[in-house]
């Protein structure tokens, strides 16, 4: 008897990851991971997890930030599909750090890119969403946040995949603390 192998879903376009390619050429961008770090270093500091997964990685300034700011050793795994040395269908991971990456997706592919996050989160995920439009533009003309949209309509897709432990306003969109749903 055959098997018939399935290609994993898309997580990103051809085109689309070139244009991130480009941009993450551009040393400023990429940055707001740093900002986050205290929060992700906060909730990382709360369980026990030693391994993450920095989901997004782009030039991977949340692992190196988060490295200066907890007290145990850490082993960072670092997930990007326009980044090829890290662009590997990544293992899962007990922590999983997602920042400023869901509003960059390209709308058509949100869905796979949501179970994928929820397929390598075997633990807790901290996320942040932008939900409005980003001051930078694609090499194409686009605004660099694929996605607009309110934080109930992430909710819903994030409700559906993980248990919702934390949800938290910030200033352009929000943060959650997830766990993986128990079967």
């Amino acid at each position: 008897m055959s098997q018939t192998l399935t290609q994993p879903p898309s997580l990103i376009g051809e085109d689309y990851r070139r244009l991130q390619q480009q941009l993450h050429e551009d040393p400023n961008y990429g940055e707001a991971s740093v900002g986050f770090a205290p929060l992700v270093a906060q909730v990382l500091e709360s369980t026990r997890y030693s391994e993450v997964l920095d989901y997004g990685a782009g030039k991977g300034r949340l692992g190196e930030a988060l490295r200066q700011r907890v007290k145990r050793p850490l082993v960072i795994h670092c997930y990007d599909p326009a980044i090829p040395q890290w662009s590997a269908p990544p293992a899962p991971c007990g922590f999983v750090a997602c920042i400023d990456v869901l509003e960059h997706i390209e709308p058509a592919l949100i869905d796979n890119v949501l179970d994928d996050l929820k397929r390598v989160t075997v633990g807790v995920g901290v996320f942040t969403v932008n939900t409005g439009p980003a001051v930078k533009l694609l090499p194409d003309g686009r605004n660099a946040h694929l996605i607009q949209q309110p934080a109930g309509w992430w909710l819903q897709k994030l409700t559906a995949r993980f248990e919702l432990v934390t949800f938290s306003r910030i200033p352009y969109g929000f943060w959650v603390g997830v766990e993986c749903k128990t079967k």
